[in-house]
């Protein structure tokens, strides 16, 4: 054989080699991972070793990205869409994750989750473990679904948006400077007997109704995040969020409002009224904080809360199902006894304001007056 058929065969075998490399990588999916180097209270450091470590290169072609600024992961995951790129990763907490999903929206880009924030509420109710090794192999796993996102006056949130007392501690939370629950906490406390309600108009499918309030929130997902479940009933499948309106409470009503919130009971709690509705527009007197997964803003005194059905490609735990957590045992027995003691207070207040009014009705006839 000549030279020149030397050459023509050396170059066919290397064209067939990279005509099987380039169809390899085609199989593989792509995937971006956008890390946020400040969420949370933990060093990410070590997490692009461990993602190269424990990602299926059999199935993924990857990168790893940090984010540089505030808003800087929604850009990279808008070009992450403009790129056609499969799969985008939030690596961080609520206020990453909502960056990157708003992004990807309505596209045919998913977002994947490895919590690394303070309170992971999305991440929790999709059972997405909280630690990064089990969180990639659920990636590894790749079950996508279409879930439910919700808009509230313009501005997408994925798990919880509110107004009153939630967003008052979360605007507070955000000026503290400090990350992690004991702020939070810290917050709550010093904040939460100060706090006045507010009264608000709520107009929903079925007509208005006004409520005095301690605060308002639309649930798209069931917990505000460390297992605090606002919305035990929520679910991101059905089309609906779950409204939960939180009437005045005393500080005796504080410890059984608190153990419902982790008992997944608040539904059950006197003080709280729960509907489900697509859409609503709220109206109240004054301007003030809201929020959309917990990211703080001052909003005016209407405001307009819609869910976007199957809006968004997310990777799921294909072991777990939204309701698989049940209430603790020992944490009902407390909630069932905290319940039974306000019923019984509420009961005599009803009867105590009763005879009072009866000995006013006989004093004034026996008085003349």
């Amino acid at each position: 054989m000549h030279l020149l058929g030397i050459f023509r065969l050396i170059l066919a075998m290397n064209l067939r080699k990279i005509h099987y490399f380039c169809t390899a990588m085609e199989k593989k999916k792509s995937i971006v991972f956008i890390l946020n180097p400040h969420s949370g209270t933990q060093s990410k450091m070590e997490l692009p070793a461990l993602i190269d470590s424990t990602l299926d290169k059999e199935m993924y072609c990857h990168r790893v990205v940090f984010t540089e600024y505030p808003g800087h992961a929604a850009d990279i995951a808008e070009q992450c869409v403009k790129d056609n790129t499969d799969i985008v990763v939030a690596v961080g907490g609520d206020g990453t994750i909502n960056e990157v999903a708003r992004s990807i929206v309505h596209s045919n880009t998913a977002l994947g989750i490895i919590p690394c924030g303070s309170g992971n509420g999305l991440a929790r109710h999709l059972c997405i473990p909280l630690d990064p090794k089990k969180a990639i192999n659920i990636i590894n796993k790749c079950k996508i679904e279409q879930l439910d996102y919700g808009v509230i006056n313009e501005l997408p949130f994925f798990c919880t948006c509110g107004m009153g007392f939630d967003a008052f501690i979360s605007l507070k939370f955000a000026e503290a400077g400090k990350r992690g629950p004991l702020t939070y906490i810290e917050n709550v406390l010093r904040e939460g007997l100060k706090y006045k309600p507010e009264t608000y108009e709520v107009v929903d499918e079925t007509g208005t109704m006004k409520y005095k309030a301690y605060l308002i929130a639309c649930a798209n997902a069931s917990q505000y995040g460390n297992d605090a479940y606002i919305a035990p009933k929520a679910t991101m499948t059905d089309g609906l969020m779950d409204v939960i309106i939180m009437e005045p409470f005393t500080a005796f009503d504080a410890p059984q409002i608190g153990i419902d919130l982790l008992n997944r009971t608040l539904d059950k709690n006197s003080k709280i009224k729960t509907f489900k509705a697509k859409r609503i527009h709220i109206h109240r007197n004054n301007p003030g904080a809201i929020h959309y997964d917990g990211d703080p803003i001052m909003g005016s005194t209407d405001i307009d809360v819609h869910i976007e059905e199957k809006g968004i490609r997310i990777i799921i735990n294909p072991d777990e199902t939204e309701d698989a957590r049940q209430p603790n045992q020992m944490l009902n027995a407390f909630s069932m006894f905290f319940n039974n003691i306000n019923n019984v207070r509420e009961d005599l207040e009803k009867q105590g304001r009763k005879i009072h009014a009866i000995n006013k009705a006989l004093l004034r006839k026996l008085t003349g007056n």
